[in-house]
């Protein structure tokens, strides 16, 4: 194992710093906007902005690192992102917020791609799957730090912003220094949504329906969570339980979908999801501090899980060489849904108040899950080429790219 970590180890230190920085960064953003009295229509829109960079990071990152190289397109994207949290607590504004996350948003799809196309090429078939495994641990266990790392002072003042700075300034270390050769340039990918969607109706979908779901509950999660009764020390508990619910029962639902038609799958999570949406919408009316930390669990465990199986199942009617662009058509359908889910959901919180955000969730997941069943009975199974399940970190910065699937030749 200590063979197989050696080649990156400075690239998965930097992958955990940053994830701690963007975690603490990501669940910060609202509860002091909260505390500044922003309306919810406004937090909801500040996140979709976060996601709209994201999109762009991910169509304009190749571009960026083909003419600079990953390590100063690393540099230059990680000085970008490190200027944002400072601009947050210097200016209490929610126009300047919405641009800086806008620009948090592209930054760390740039980062992310370095760091992935990176540990994808010191990967061998033979290594590729503990190196994933070893990545997923990296990814969820600083995304629970980063939550935690919220009760070292008030969201009010200035030292958390300032933290999320620091630690994205320290992840530059790492790749700055790292002897390891650079990957070679990216490929251009040409994405086809109309010829995915064609190849799997409820994989493109469903990576669309996990964008419309799992955005607002990162963007309007902590709000909710705060309007509940939970104090600052209760959000970081409620958002930690939905990242551990999701990677408790990432492996255990991939071997399940490895046995049968992945549909069954999505359509149990698609259902689950709806059930713990209820869930929480029942705890926050009862006002009981552990039945809302029950139910993000479960969420976490159904609605953050729903995003592999998807890919997994697209891909299981794919041949080797189309994973990037499938993967990349994908990608782009979460991020649509996830630059209009936070607004949607905010807008239905004036009306109906904060339980609006799980009841639209519900909705979705309920209708998604009605396609789904409609697909199994219209549509044969047709997965002659399928392939085993890799479980991927849930979509709160972005989904793991198919460069990592260890199922792709090198």
């Amino acid at each position: 194992m200590n063979r197989t970590i050696a080649p990156v180890f400075s690239l998965l230190l930097a992958t955990s710093i940053l994830l701690i920085g963007n975690g603490l960064l990501g669940t910060l953003i609202p509860i002091r906007a909260n505390i500044e009295h922003f309306a919810t229509t406004t937090v909801g829109f500040i996140g979709s902005v976060y996601f709209a960079g994201f999109m762009a990071g991910c169509v304009l990152g190749p571009f960026l690192v083909r003419r600079a190289g990953h390590i100063r397109s690393f540099a230059a994207l990680g000085a970008l992102a490190a200027v944002a949290p400072l601009v947050h607590a210097l200016t209490v504004n929610p126009v300047a917020w919405a641009l800086m996350r806008g620009l948090t948003g592209f930054c760390f799809a740039g980062l992310y791609m370095v760091i992935e196309s990176w540990i994808n090429e010191r990967a061998t078939n033979a290594t590729r799957g503990r190196l994933f495994a070893v990545y997923l641990v990296v990814n969820f266990a600083s995304l629970t730090l980063g939550q935690l790392m919220l009760n070292m002072a008030s969201p009010a003042e200035f030292t958390l912003f300032a933290l999320c700075s620091i630690l994205t300034s320290l992840a530059l270390v790492p790749i700055s220094m790292t002897t390891s050769d650079q990957p070679a340039p990216i490929a251009s990918t040409r994405i086809d949504i109309g010829a995915v969607f064609r190849l799997s109706p409820v994989g493109l979908l469903g990576c669309l329906v996990v964008g419309l779901t799992n955005a607002p509950f990162w963007t309007l999660g902590p709000v909710f969570a705060h309007d509940s009764g939970l104090d600052v020390e209760g959000v970081s508990f409620f958002m930690t339980a939905a990242i551990l619910g999701g990677a408790v029962a990432q492996l255990p639902i991939g071997r399940y979908s490895d046995k049968m038609d992945r549909r069954r799958i999505i359509l149990t999570l698609s259902l689950g999801s709806a059930v713990a949406e209820a869930g929480l919408i029942a705890a926050r009316g009862i006002g009981v501090e552990w039945m809302l930390l029950l139910a993000g669990f479960m969420f976490g465990c159904f609605a953050l899980t729903l995003y592999s199986v998807c890919v997994a199942h697209t891909n299981d009617h794919a041949g080797k060489e189309s994973f990037v662009g499938i993967s990349s058509a994908l990608l782009l359908a979460y991020a649509i849904g996830a630059v209009v889910g936070p607004y949607a959901a905010s807008m239905g919180t004036e009306r109906w108040g904060m339980s609006f955000i799980f009841m639209f969730a519900a909705a979705i997941h309920i209708i998604f899950a009605a396609f789904t069943m409609i697909r199994m009975a219209t549509a044969s199974r047709g997965a002659s080429r399928r392939g085993g399940f890799t479980a991927m970190t849930f979509p709160s910065t972005k989904p793991v790219p198919p460069e990592l699937d260890s199922r792709k030749a090198d």
